[in-house]
């Protein structure tokens, strides 16, 4: 793999994809060799496996920087890293010693000698040794997250543990070492259960956190068990609970796709295991909903795999069902979820240093009849910038490209104390309601900036009320949206007529902006273009209220 080249141009898919070709190709084989047993992929088990062995590291480039001294893409003598795609190899890697070790021997013992040997140095060592490693969560420092690297590279770490390492003192140390870890995961995670990662991330936060518990509840018999615990299975549900329908849409804040639903026989498998029929009736609806023959694709993940082919059978006795509640509040991570008529709506408070973190406090997307009406237009291509100091300058991170004001010429800023305040659900009113006015910079000179949501039957009503001390810009109030808008008097036609955007004509001029979407990972789930509408105040006050009405219209 070129691991230069990230350094070079920030193209990370040119080190990445060659190397995940490499581990799947080894999976693909392992299975088939499981599933035929007359030895005719062993070589090739062989080869592959050797292969990885002789590479200088298993870590991927992009990560490299962040773990060594050097702070670049090529690997450091004597350094090991474990990242996701190191875990993921050693894990791949524990799989094949433990089903060919014997065979590997008859052929030439230094094969599984040295399978072990690689395993404990690049994996079960440096686990032990370290404590600094960011994901482990041993030395956090103020505002540091915890995400979905916590789960996954422990459930790696245990499974290496569990098939390869044979001293009993090293083993348990270990395996006790991941458990104090992924204690800090579940503590950080909200008690609500939402993830803030959003519903793309589902699978490697929740859903590793779910391997990486099976897995561990499978090698002490049940003995360390914590299925039935309600944050649990709040995890678990949130994935149903985020899927809108239609072309698989979900709610996706941060960093999510707008399209997604999540792997149908994951989802059955913590279902089963939390006790949930909500998710087990909505795994067998997605895998209804996809091709069915594309429903088992082994990666480089071999525990799923087993898991998969033992449980599919299951599967197909499950009635499909989405989730029938109307509304969703998660308190905590101040997510809210409303359905009513033919629209789904979704907000959200919390702060800007959220993990995969977008400036969006008090932002909402809004989708009529399973469509996109109101959006988040998500993130693009993974780069170097993405994950640096210059990841605000994308533009899909900037709060003027959700659907929130720009307050006195001020967009939102990044860091925790850019919060809002105030936050509430009135499940009476269907109203979702909250202060945004911190999550702003001082420049704004915002005192508050109310902002209320009330779902209706036949539409969305957003409410600012606000004060501002010496305002010196015009408030601009920003809405994306997927279709082309077409701007009247007073009204903005949405969805080629399907609903419409009303707005008082004597506080606002309105205009909008094409965003063309030339990056894949965009245009493949919103097409060429995105619209950016504008509605600029006509005067600038330190006080005031706004009112926009969005209405379902007849179709003629």
């Amino acid at each position: 793999p070129n691991y230069l080249e990230c350094g070079r141009s920030a193209n990370r898919s040119i080190m990445e994809e060659p190397m995940n070709e490499n581990c799947t190709s080894v999976t693909n084989l392992l299975l088939a060799e499981l599933a035929e047993g007359q030895g005719r992929f062993v070589d090739q088990i062989l080869n592959g496996s050797w292969q990885l062995t002789e590479m200088a590291t298993w870590s991927l480039s992009a990560h490299l920087g962040a773990f060594q001294s050097s702070k670049r893409s090529l690997p450091q003598e004597r350094t090991q890293v474990v990242d996701l795609m190191a875990g993921d190899v050693g894990s791949l890697l524990s799989w094949v010693h433990y089903f060919f070790r014997d065979t590997f021997n008859t052929i030439n013992p230094e094969i599984s000698t040295r399978l072990k040997q690689q395993i404990q140095q690049r994996i079960i060592q440096p686990y032990l040794d370290r404590n600094d490693m960011w994901w482990q969560a041993f030395e956090l420092k103020e505002g540091q997250l915890v995400n979905n690297w916590n789960p996954w590279c422990n459930f790696n770490v245990l499974t290496a543990l569990l098939l390869v390492e044979d001293n009993p003192d090293i083993q348990l140390a270990g395996i006790y070492k991941t458990m104090s870890s992924v204690d800090r995961f579940i503590n950080y995670v909200k008690t609500d259960g939402a993830c803030e990662e959003g519903p793309s991330y589902w699978g490697h936060a929740a859903g590793k956190l779910y391997d990486y518990l099976k897995i561990l509840s499978l090698a002490t018999k049940g003995k360390i068990n914590i299925f039935d615990k309600p944050v649990i299975r709040d995890m678990g549900e949130y994935i149903a609970q985020s899927y809108i329908g239609g072309d698989k849409w979900v709610v996706n804040f941060a960093d999510a796709s707008a399209k997604g639903g999540g792997d149908p026989l994951l989802i059955y498998r913590y279902g089963q295991d939390v006790n949930s029929s909500e998710m087990m009736q909505f795994a067998r609806y997605m895998e209804n909903t996809g091709d069915k023959t594309a429903n088992f694709k082994p990666s480089r993940d071999i525990f799923r795999a087993f898991e998969d082919l033992r449980c599919y059978p299951e599967l197909e006795n499950v009635t499909a069902a989405l989730p029938k509640n109307n509304a969703k509040w998660y308190p905590e991570t101040q997510f809210i979820y409303l359905k009513k008529g033919p629209f789904f709506f979704a907000a959200k408070g919390g702060f800007n240093n959220e993990s995969h973190n977008h400036n969006d406090v008090g932002s909402f997307i809004l989708y009529q009849d399973q469509q996109p009406l109101f959006i988040d237009a998500g993130v693009g291509t993974y780069t170097k910038k993405t994950f640096s100091d210059d990841r605000y300058s994308i533009w899909t991170m900037q709060s003027a490209y959700h659907n929130v004001p720009m307050i006195n010429g001020a967009d939102q800023s990044f860091g925790k104390e850019y919060k809002a305040e105030h936050v509430a659900f009135l499940p009476a009113q269907n109203r979702f309601q909250l202060d945004i006015g911190k999550a702003y910079p001082k420049s704004a000179n915002v005192e508050h900036w109310n902002r209320s949501y009330t779902l209706v039957q036949n539409g969305l009503d957003i409410q600012d009320e606000f004060k501002i001390t010496g305002p010196k810009q015009a408030n601009i109030i920003h809405f994306l949206v997927a279709q082309e808008p077409k701007i009247g008097k007073g009204e903005i036609l949405l969805n080629n007529g399907h609903a419409t955007l009303h707005f008082d004509a004597g506080q606002f001029t309105a205009s909008y902006d094409v965003i063309p979407q030339d990056d894949p990972r965009l245009s493949q789930v919103w097409g060429k273009e995105l619209y950016r509408i504008k509605l600029t105040a006509k005067s600038i006050k330190s006080t005031g209220k706004y009112t926009f009405t969005i209405r379902q219209e007849a179709i003629k």
